[in-house]
């Protein structure tokens, strides 16, 4: 496994020509956030990643996490890992000063995030939930509740997890059985129920654990109308915020997983001594009002959501180092005449694609991360109501493509390697195995592309949509504007394809309110090609902004290899982009008919 190294020249193109870090930096409050500073953040990122986070993903794969006597012990070297991370403070990056935050914009911490998610996902998995929670106690927490929990959460001191489902509930959070009750006086509350699947539910991280539990509320009606969220910490905390007593809590078990084997994920158990008088279980503070828990753990999971994009892009990036750096050193060709295998056709045609995909799903990642920076910090509201709508629009696309991208990239990481990728001891099954769960968590690829169709693109009859696909035509000047094979051949697959994606959108938004069926049959098709025509029109602006620095006297391979990218996208996944909208509009007449019991 070759050591990463982050990819700073990359990250820097993307986060100002195409994300526009110099007008994120122009918001209100992100005026610190100066180019100087920013190369400085993510140098010392990089060199945190390489020398301590990195090192430890291949033994932390192997040692996997022990529970013993309740208590979750994490591989050699991750708790030491942690408190580096912490006390280098990058836990606060994006978060509100006045809770010991940096407050940088969000642009950057997903750039800072992508680093962590290439060098350790299994590590990063923990400060990214704790993230999550600060985003939640921030829109939604009471000042009481930012008083006791935010200033340690945002440093990282302690930790936050997301507790939504249970074993007969899946994604159907309807399902979920666990109850909060109220205390005998009224005044809290009391948790009792398990709940399954929870990213480092408990660790040896940090000295308490914040627990953002979905449970049902006491007088709630049936279905998901009737939860609530609910604060419940493994340490209650005292009036001057020393730890106080355990709580009623526990890990029951870890998972036994194909990958991530560094990141606990646990069974947890609330309230196993609610039987010892009348206010049993788990002590629970209420997250902003009853019967309101969906609403508000949507704001979790969206920032989550994105999150998870990013981690697709670093695990892609980091099977991409992995098998350039093998395809360079491996020789094939004969006993006279041996060449390395990245002189080989197709050997070069898979490093390129590898490269090529994880620089599109890294360009629409900042480029949302962007947009919400901008949706809560810019001065009109109009403005940020626009942002909003395209944010929205945007994560379900992130999070899926992204994650399927940083797949499908890991999957040819082991097939360029050949018989050595199969084998452990190159690394490339790790990032294949630990980037699988991408795909599922945080609501499942499936679950994204019905919420893109359904919620995202029918329900306003294809506003933000189609405001996009017309940002996105607007480039056709600017490239028709240039001379050159490479950048007319780009200009004309970003033209057909946005021309598909509009036809598509134009069905779904028609045929949603009589045939929703259709429509959901062919979500996943749909995602994928918004996907690739959003990172097809930020690969073709990639190579616009390559061709004006050629212009102007720019020398070195960065900017050719730019264009060369963008043209192989072009060549390679824009023209899929018709075939796409024919199948999304035409799936159903088979998926209608398809009895998967029997003939």
């Amino acid at each position: 496994m070759t050591i990463y190294q982050a990819p700073l020249d990359e990250m820097r193109f993307v986060l100002n020509e195409l994300a526009d870090l110099d007008g994120i930096s122009k918001l209100p409050g992100y005026e610190e956030a100066t180019p100087d500073l920013i190369d400085a953040i993510l140098e010392e990122a990089g060199k945190l990643a390489s020398e301590v986070m990195a090192p430890l993903n291949k033994s932390g794969d192997e040692e996997g996490c022990v529970l013993e006597n309740g208590v979750v012990r994490t591989p050699k070297g991750f708790p030491e890992a942690y408190a580096r991370f912490i006390e280098g403070g990058w836990n606060s990056l994006p978060f509100d000063p006045n809770y010991g935050g940096q407050g940088l914009p969000l642009l950057v911490s997903a750039a800072a995030f992508e680093i962590w998610q290439a060098a350790n996902m299994a590590f990063a998995i923990c400060p990214t939930l704790t993230q999550a929670a600060v985003e939640l106690l921030t829109i939604h927490g009471s000042d009481h509740l930012k008083d006791v929990f935010m200033e340690k959460l945002v440093s990282g001191v302690w930790a936050g997890t997301m507790n939504l489902t249970e074993p007969q509930a899946g994604s159907d959070l309807s399902k979920v059985r666990t109850k909060a009750a109220r205390t005998a006086d009224g005044k809290g509350y009391r948790i009792t129920g398990q709940k399954i699947f929870i990213t480092h539910g408990e660790q040896d991280f940090t000295e308490n654990i914040i627990h953002m539990v979905l449970a049902r509320s006491p007088d709630g009606p049936d279905g998901i109308k009737g939860l609530s969220l609910f604060v419940v910490p493994k340490f209650l905390v005292k009036d001057d915020g020393a730890l106080g007593d355990r709580n009623d809590l526990r890990c029951v078990s870890l998972e036994h997983k194909l990958g991530i084997n560094a990141s606990p994920t646990c069974v947890m158990s609330f309230g196993d001594n609610a039987d010892n008088g009348e206010d049993g279980g788990a002590v629970a503070y209420l997250l902003g009002e009853e019967n309101r828990g969906i609403e508000y753990m949507f704001t979790m999971m969206n920032n989550a959501r994105l999150a998870i994009g990013v981690q697709g892009v670093g695990v892609a990036e980091r099977a991409y180092q992995n098998a350039r750096a093998f395809a360079a050193e491996r020789t094939q060709g004969g006993a006279t005449d041996p060449v390395s295998i990245d002189r080989h056709p197709d050997v070069r045609r898979m490093l390129l694609s590898m490269r090529v995909q994880t620089e599109a799903i890294r360009a629409l990642a900042y480029f949302a991360a962007a947009t919400l920076d901008a949706a809560r910090r810019h001065p009109d509201e109009a403005i940020r109501r626009e942002k909003q709508a395209l944010v929205d629009l945007l994560i379900p696309v992130v999070k899926a493509w992204s994650t399927d991208t940083g797949i499908d990239v890991a999957n040819t990481g082991i097939q360029v390697l050949g018989g050595a990728g199969f084998i452990e001891e190159s690394g490339a099954p790790q990032f294949l195995r630990d980037v699988r769960i991408s795909a599922i968590y945080e609501g499942t690829n499936g679950i994204q592309a019905l919420d893109l169709v359904g919620r995202k693109v029918a329900r306003d009859q294809g506003a933000a949509a189609k405001a996009l696909i017309s940002d996105m035509q607007a480039l056709n000047g600017d490239l028709g504007e240039k001379s050159g094979e490479d950048l007319e051949v780009i200009r004309t697959a970003l033209a057909d394809a946005i021309a598909a994606l509009s036809e598509a959108t134009d069905w779904i938004v028609e045929t949603h309110p009589e045939i929703p069926e259709a429509v959901a049959a062919g979500a996943v098709p749909y995602l994928r090609l918004f996907g690739i025509v959003a990172g097809g029109w930020l690969m073709a602006r990639a190579a616009l902004a390559a061709e004006n620095h050629l212009s102007q006297g720019a020398e070195g391979g960065f900017f050719p290899a730019k264009i060369v990218s963008a043209r192989f996208f072009a060549d390679q996944f824009l023209i899929q982009a018709p075939s796409l909208a024919t199948t999304v509009i035409s799936g159903w007449a088979a998926v209608s008919r398809f009895k998967p019991v029997g003939n």
